[in-house]
């Protein structure tokens, strides 16, 4: 989370049952933050992994060589590759 000062016009509401809201301020008594603070912080980090999990790609040693080579040395246009190239010039022009 960026640690430059930011004005906050935006405004998150959340509906919860007494129970929820007593956990959620139990933990955000521990972290010494409000409870404000505290979901804030924990939705962000949580919303950060997910992102990560789904637009991050990971790969095995053996297949991240197999798509370096691939990029360094891709192998020539076969005749359906150079027509769709020749169809994607012309519907650009």
């Amino acid at each position: 989370m960026s640690s430059i000062v930011e004005a906050k016009d935006e405004r998150l509401q959340v509906r919860l049952n007494a129970e929820a809201k007593t956990v959620l301020q139990r933990a955000a008594n521990y972290r010494h933050k409000t409870v404000s603070q505290f979901v804030l912080t924990t939705a962000l980090a949580e919303a950060e992994k997910v992102i990560r999990e789904n637009e991050a790609v990971t790969m095995s040693a053996a297949d991240w060589k197999v798509f370096y080579d691939a990029l360094n040395n891709p192998p020539a246009p076969n005749a359906a590759l150079r027509k769709a190239f020749a169809k994607y010039q012309k519907s650009a022009e």
